[in-house]
């Protein structure tokens, strides 16, 4: 329970899984109200049975424009944003000089997470906080993900200027960045799932703990910057990778 979010308004997008569904969750369980998109309803659905009207769901993508404008309208209905989370994003390994697969993840997680800000702005309350989501892969190198990384570091520069540019309208803006995490991403990279657990085999040894991170744990640092508890950070990455970039 995160003290400071009841009543309070949010919107989050790739909420059916992963981090999404439990930055949903996490926010639910605090009081908030929660518009989620998502392209499926997915796990959602256990949510709003328990939840009821607490929880609007609606589908959509956001590398569509159409779907951020519906997504919009849907929450000017609800009353001013406080709380933004433009979490959906994919994933895909390819070598680094392809760049069609750039184009297509910096549709969703670079551009797709840009425009839902800059589609919802006018809906935003003030003050208003922002949570976009990163990667630990910004401070270190992962072959086969280069698309994914570039996408999610220039996302990052794109967040910390502007925190700069918004602070003044009462729009703070903060970046978390998921180290390991147990999501279904894993499974969408094409590794034939010997070759998956292998690769989860070797991260794990670099972790502190030994074991990935569960999204609960993205879910509570994404809270905190949500909430007035971090109402001093702007621009901030806070990378929640356990240990892996200490090594």
């Amino acid at each position: 329970m995160f003290e400071g979010l009841e009543n309070r308004f949010a919107v989050v997008t790739g909420a059916s899984s992963g981090i999404g569904l439990a930055t949903v969750g996490r926010l639910l369980d605090s009081g908030a109200r929660v518009l989620a998109m998502s392209r499926t309803l997915g796990d959602l659905h256990a949510l709003q049975s328990q939840y009821g009207e607490q929880l609007r769901w609606t589908k959509g993508d956001v590398t569509q424009s159409a779907d951020l404008l519906a997504l919009a309208d849907l929450a000017s209905q609800s009353g001013p944003i406080d709380f933004l989370v433009p979490n959906a994003g994919i994933a895909e390994l390819a070598e680094g000089l392809e760049s069609t697969v750039f184009a297509r993840q910096w549709a969703a997680n670079g551009a797709g997470a840009l425009n839902t800000l800059s589609v919802l702005r006018p809906h935003l309350a003030k003050p208003a906080s922002v949570v976009f989501i990163g990667t630990f892969l910004s401070q270190v190198t992962f072959p086969g993900l280069a698309a994914y990384i570039a996408s999610k570091s220039a996302l990052k520069s794109h967040a910390k200027t502007l925190a700069v540019e918004l602070a003044a309208d009462g729009i703070r803006i903060n970046i978390v960045s998921p180290g390991p995490t147990a999501t279904a991403i894993w499974s969408t990279l094409g590794l034939p799932e010997s070759q998956l657990s292998a690769v989860a085999e070797r991260v794990s040894q670099r972790l502190l703990p030994g074991q990935f991170l569960e999204p609960d744990a993205i879910a509570d640092a994404t809270l905190f910057l949500l909430s007035p508890a971090s109402r001093g950070l702007f621009g901030q990455d806070l990378i929640v990778d356990n240990g892996y970039t200490l090594q």
